[in-house]
């Protein structure tokens, strides 16, 4: 298909369109990682093994209904052009979610606030997918790596500032009923029912909605296509006639194939990584949500240095040294625990000093999670623009709505995996070394994929 000449949009479009990750970090950072899933895991479960086991169910179930529904919404976005309307009704969705988890109080049910959470999850995938489609209509292709890592980078700050707020104003300690800072959590909520966890929801859901305002005020759409009914029949058969000739694309087709495997180890990480650790060392709230501010200030560092390098070197070079340093990351926290690291290689004291991160074991969990920090951001905008740069404009909606399906097709198999040997061996640190598997094959398979994908293999 021809490519569309694409000029670049005016400054408060590139930046509203940027301050759409801005707009959905909190979500991922606050719920999915650092507050909410550790507080779902050990204190509104009964049992930590059963929650941990619960929250990686309800993660698969929304990875497989974006492996499903994303590629067709994709195609049927292409037919029908603009793509707000689909982002401000997945928006509803979100936003009505989140604020539904307020309910989420300790003794619950389980599988109602994990339906909730995966409901939340899918309609924020289904969002980006329409947003990450706009980016082809914005810059060219020379800038598209730099802007995608920006925003990424924009994104963490502000899940950085969300989770600062939270640790700070919000989150209190069951025993004291004060923040880190010495306050009486805002608004009067009370840490020994939840209360401070629970109400990240709600605050997600207002950060979300205010900031994904500019976005819709400022940055250009597709010109109006196809109504709903006719988009809808020719996107299902567009779909298929894509599905057949991403097969012939075998540069796009490998692609797909790696980050279809590298992406759901990621995933899984991210989701994991904390309520693991929360589980292993009995991590606070505020413990947690400082080791969230750690990553998330590295994870900035890693986006702007990444931003210059990718323009540099190349997307794909960019997502191979994320891999590498992921899976040593990956490595080192599943081989820690208390007194030891490397699987007892390396002794550590477990003596511990009675303040934030006091045993030798955490401080190594820490090191390890730097690693993390420094890679994910990349991984994951590199990887956008890597698949940005290889198709055109035209075609963005479709061939988006498959990158999001090689995004989710199997990530319900790495949670599923993580929480299936964790309950069957009794060891989650047996069930989380699963995720080194997923990341080890997606980088073998990226390794011989040609750079932009729209290249033959070779």
């Amino acid at each position: 298909m021809a490519e569309i000449a694409v000029q670049r949009a005016s400054g408060r479009g590139i930046w509203g369109w940027m301050l759409f990750d801005w707009a959905a970090q909190p979500f991922f950072t606050v719920i999915t990682t650092f507050i909410f899933g550790p507080y779902f895991v050990s204190r509104m479960a009964s049992d930590p093994a059963t929650g941990l086991a619960v929250w990686g169910y309800g993660i698969a179930a929304a990875g497989l209904a974006i492996a499903v529904l994303s590629p067709i919404l994709g195609s049927i976005a292409d037919q029908t052009g603009p793509r707000k309307p689909w982002i401000a009704f997945f928006a509803a969705v979100k936003i009505t979610s989140l604020c539904l988890l307020w309910f989420a109080a300790p003794g619950s049910n389980l599988f109602l606030i994990a339906a909730l959470f995966s409901l939340a999850s899918v309609a924020a995938e289904f969002s980006t997918v329409f947003n990450d489609s706009m980016m082809p209509r914005l810059v060219p292709k020379s800038e598209i790596g730099r802007i995608s890592n920006m925003a990424w980078g924009l994104g963490y700050l502000g899940g950085m500032i969300a989770l600062i707020f939270v640790v700070a104003f919000m989150a209190g300690s069951p025993e004291t009923g004060k923040t880190i800072i010495g306050l009486d959590p805002l608004f009067g909520l009370d840490p020994k029912l939840g209360e401070d966890a629970r109400a990240t929801g709600p605050l997600s859901a207002a950060w979300y909605f205010l900031f994904i305002l500019p976005m819709f005020f400022f940055t250009p759409d597709a010109v109006k296509g196809l109504p709903i009914r006719p988009a809808v029949r020719e996107g299902l058969s567009e779909l298929k006639s894509t599905l057949a000739e991403v097969r012939q694309r075998s540069g796009i087709f490998r692609f797909l194939v790696a980050r279809m495997i590298y992406q759901d180890g990621v995933n899984a990480l991210l989701a994991l990584g904390a309520p693991f650790a929360a589980k292993m060392f009995h991590w606070s709230i505020t413990e947690v949500g400082l080791f969230g501010i750690i990553l998330n200030v590295v994870a900035i560092v890693g986006c702007l240095v990444a931003a210059r390098l990718d323009v540099a070197i190349g997307s794909k070079a960019i997502v191979m040294i994320s891999l590498v340093l992921l899976s040593v990351a990956t490595i080192g926290i599943v081989s820690t625990g208390p007194g030891f690291t490397l699987l007892g290689l390396i002794q550590l004291s477990t003596a511990d000093s009675g303040g934030l991160f006091g045993t030798a074991a955490e401080k190594a969990y820490i090191l390890y999670g730097l690693l993390i920090g420094l890679a994910f951001g990349p991984v994951q905008a590199s990887s956008r623009s890597y698949m940005a740069r290889s198709v055109t404009a035209a075609e963005s909606g479709r061939y988006f709505g498959i990158y999001a399906l090689a995004g989710r097709a199997t990530s319900f198999l790495a949670p599923f995996m993580v929480a299936t040997i964790g309950l069957v061996s009794g060891s989650d640190r047996l069930g989380m070394a699963a995720i080194i598997l997923f990341l080890g094959v997606g980088l073998a398979i990226l390794i011989r994929t040609p750079y932009p994908a729209d290249q033959p293999a070779e």
